[in-house]
């Protein structure tokens, strides 16, 4: 039987460095796993896959969550910017599960 070559989509790696850095700065990988609704097996495997990469990002001081010592404004804005990147996140994942479920089950 021949198979492809898995190709790698860049949004779906995307994603995967995003939940991966997500459960890297939490610490909970469960938590993480459900929230991505995937298994904490498929989030380890990522981990594994991405966390080198992940990690160097996390200790660009251009990338920095927040700075030492954040004053309340800091805090809020940044709360604000990561739950609107989560929700473009959520919905980029949902449009690829529904791309996926398209080009999976045709007649």
């Amino acid at each position: 039987i021949f198979s492809m070559p898995k190709k790698k989509i860049e949004a779906l790696e995307e994603v995967k460095r995003n939940y991966v850095r997500m459960a890297l700065e939490s610490g909970n990988y469960s938590s993480i796993a459900r929230h991505a609704g995937i298994s904490r097996t498929t989030l380890t495997k990522w981990i594994k896959e991405y966390e080198d990469e992940v990690r160097e990002q996390m200790e660009d001081p251009t990338s920095a969550i927040v700075s030492t010592e954040p004053t309340k404004e800091e805090l809020k804005a940044k709360y604000e910017q990561a739950m609107k990147l989560l929700g473009e996140k959520e919905l980029e994942v949902a449009m690829l599960r529904n791309l996926l479920k398209k080009t999976q089950y045709r007649p």
